[in-house]
């Protein structure tokens, strides 16, 4: 008998904790499911870069360290159209006083996510870079964000494409060692024709 108690008590409680529900005067309904919005075809984003470009490249030294030391580099920039626009491979070859650049950027474009995988490899130590995540705007603006280690540390990257036109652009990239609160520049290119 006093586990037949237990028993009722017990289910009375956890009833008693159901939400009730008033009676509805007419038949139930529920809000819309939420739509996911519209991601816009970014395919043919990188075509305005196609071709030749006059380079030229200034690069923080010791990146995330306090230093302001900067070096420069002129050269060019060749960027080849893959698989019909769906990828391009961008050859930069530049020098300056710090040295010689020779470096490969790899994008690929992913039409589930709408977005570019962008990856770079140096002539100099033939690694390869994860790749960085990221998509423009529709108004000439793209981000591109992954995570790297920086002298055994884990950082964020960001890569900013901008003020781009027939005749040139501009990209930056910048670390943040505090999870993306704050960003230091280390990397501006500009690219005319």
């Amino acid at each position: 008998m006093a586990g037949y108690s237990f028993a009722v008590w017990t289910a009375a409680a956890l009833l008693a904790l159901l939400p009730v529900q008033a009676q509805a005067s007419g038949p139930v309904t529920y809000p819309a499911p939420l739509v996911a919005a519209q991601l816009r075809d970014g395919s043919r984003d990188f075509d305005f870069e196609t071709g030749s470009w006059k380079a030229h490249i200034s690069r923080r030294l010791r990146p995330l360290t306090g230093s302001n030391e900067w070096v420069e580099y002129k050269g060019s920039s060749v960027v080849r159209p893959v698989w019909g626009g769906k990828a391009n491979l961008g050859e930069l070859d530049v020098k300056g006083p710090a040295g010689k650049i020779q470096g490969l950027s790899l994008r690929l474009y992913d039409p589930q996510s709408r977005q570019w995988k962008i990856s770079w490899a140096n002539a100099g130590d033939g690694a390869i870079t994860p790749a960085m995540i990221g998509q423009f705007d529709g108004k000439g603006r793209g981000e591109f964000y992954n995570e790297d280690v920086l002298d055994g540390r884990q950082i964020f990257v960001r890569f900013q494409f901008s003020d781009i036109s027939q005749t040139s652009l501009r990209i930056e990239q910048a670390f943040s060692a505090d999870a993306g609160k704050t960003w230091e520049v280390n990397w501006i290119s500009t690219f005319e024709r």
